[in-house]
């Protein structure tokens, strides 16, 4: 019972911080009512194209939300209890702050993407290096996002090859990138959608009453995790996309061009974050529920495969460590059965398809600001798609957990990007910077102390010289905010495109 009511509380805390803490966001940043929204004057039948606010909310929240509500939840869940605290921390005072002001900063300027914001308001250089992040990051995002479904559509479709899957799925990510966005993605999203909340609603109700103890550890305070990786600072980057993801930042821009009411911003894009945070609650829940409960696979050969006569089964925490989609299979297995398995396992695999499509189109809008490059004839959208999946293809041949690694990391290096340049936007203004200034220098401390520190793609120094340099530049970069002047010039400029802007 007691397990019940700390997920309860979880989950109230989460919509409470929509309620209050939201608005305390949208009232700092003083967003406008009234506000013209881009699909009203920069309306092409293509990229700015009006939806009704529902669609535009659902098509947000399954880019938002890919593997890393759920991937991440169950690593994450492996440190303890902890990171309960930080999915619901991190996700209303971090994420949801993140992916809502971004929007509102992209609304103010026609629906520019990142690249021309942080730009605008960190300057040229940052806006060069930002537009190389973004675009490696959405390409890995490609990648991943192809491999990993196609492995568990394998599982429930073996017939069909893990190779095949990928075709099929890389073919659906080029309509989706370079068809108008409410041919496919609009439409057929809400057919996605209706897994996604049968996955999380089934889980969540049949969890209390399967008969395992939940959430038999309340311990916050001790690191549980098998390889003895330290919370700090590996929980901040193992669980993402639950709490805080910079990927999410080059979605809400994409979204922005199509929602045509000023007033639906926050419900919209705080409100698709924290509905992602309920998400990642779940698996984390089931994850902490489950650790020690046996299940049907085994280990042969250093491969994860389906319990055989006479195999030593793994635990479920076992499982989540060597093979996370082997986890969920594992998880709806036990939970909803068969039928309802397969079902979730279809709500689990539409999730990462869901941001691999919209990162492919949010890769070609990237560089066609960066190119001029306007994107109303299907031909100029074709001279950007087809060499950006040639890409994603070579990439792919490259080893899938060196991959997974620097995602990671990237992902939180652009949030980082994200939040300074909030935090220098609302300086601008003369309003109160630390809305954004405090989870900024967090996440920058994070980040450092990730790629210094880390064994799999950091430099491996020891933790006290990465934790202080880690420090430190966090620090610097307060300092810089501090000190430095504002840009010259307006900071909103809701006006139509001119040949200065990097805008299409």
């Amino acid at each position: 019972m007691t397990g019940l009511l700390i997920f309860l509380l979880c989950a109230l805390l989460l919509v409470a911080g929509y309620i209050a803490y939201g608005r305390v966001a949208e009232r700092i940043y003083g967003v406008h009512k009234d506000m013209v929204m881009p699909c009203a004057t920069h309306e092409d039948g293509v990229d700015y194209v009006r939806m009704p606010s529902w669609r535009v909310f659902l098509v947000q929240l399954l880019n938002i939300a890919g593997l890393g509500p759920v991937f991440g939840a169950l690593a994450g869940c492996l440190y303890g209890p902890v990171a309960l605290v930080w999915i619901v921390v991190g996700c209303i005072f971090v994420g949801a702050v993140h992916d809502f002001l971004a929007a509102v900063m992209s609304a103010e300027h026609d629906g520019a993407n990142m690249p021309y914001l942080v730009g605008r308001y960190l300057g040229s250089s940052c806006r060069h290096a930002l537009r190389a992040v973004c675009v490696g990051l959405l390409l890995m995002v490609g990648v991943v996002f192809t491999m990993g479904p196609a492995g568990m559509l394998h599982a429930l479709v073996d017939f069909i090859s893990t190779d095949v899957w990928c075709i099929i799925i890389l073919a659906y990510y080029l309509l989706a990138t370079i068809l108008p966005i409410n041919a496919i993605i609009g439409k057929i999203y809400p057919i996605f959608g209706a897994f996604f909340l049968f996955m999380v609603t089934g889980l969540a109700i049949a969890l209390p009453f399967s008969g395992y103890p939940m959430l038999p550890s309340l311990d916050i305070a001790t690191n549980v995790h098998p390889q003895g990786l330290p919370v700090w600072p590996m929980i901040f980057v193992t669980i993402a996309c639950g709490a805080i993801s910079g990927f999410h930042a080059t979605q809400s821009p994409m979204m922005v061009r199509c929602l045509g009411n000023a007033q639906l911003m926050r419900p919209v894009f705080y409100g698709a974050m924290i509905t992602e945070g309920l998400v990642a609650l779940v698996w984390a829940v089931v994850g902490l529920s489950l650790r020690e409960v046996p299940t049907d696979y085994v280990l042969v050969g250093g491969t994860v495969e389906k319990l055989r006569e006479g195999g030593q089964a793994l635990s479920f925490g076992q499982l989540s460590l060597l093979s996370p989609a082997a986890a969920v299979d594992a998880a709806c297995s036990m939970l909803l059965g068969p039928v309802g398995a397969a079902l979730a396992v279809l709500g689990v695999v539409v999730l990462p398809i869901t941001s691999g499509d919209t990162a492919m189109r949010s890769c070609r809008l990237i560089l066609a600001d960066a190119l001029h490059l306007p994107q109303k004839r299907v031909g100029k959208r074709l001279l950007l798609a087809l060499p950006l999946f040639a890409v994603v293809i070579a990439i792919s041949q490259v080893d899938f957990s060196v991959i997974w690694r620097y995602f990671g990391w990237a992902n939180q290096v652009l949030s980082c990007f994200t939040l300074w340049s909030i935090a220098a936007c609302l300086r601008r203004r003369g309003r109160s910077h630390w809305l954004a200034t405090l989870p900024a220098s967090f996440m920058t401390a994070v980040c450092m102390a990730y790629l210094l520190e880390s064994k799999d793609c950091g430099i491996c120094v020891s933790p006290v010289l990465g934790n202080a340099v880690a420090g430190a530049l966090s620090a610097l970069c307060c300092v810089l905010l501090l000190v430095s002047r504002p840009l010259d010039g307006p900071d909103v400029t809701q006006k139509k495109p001119d040949d200065g802007d990097e805008r299409i």
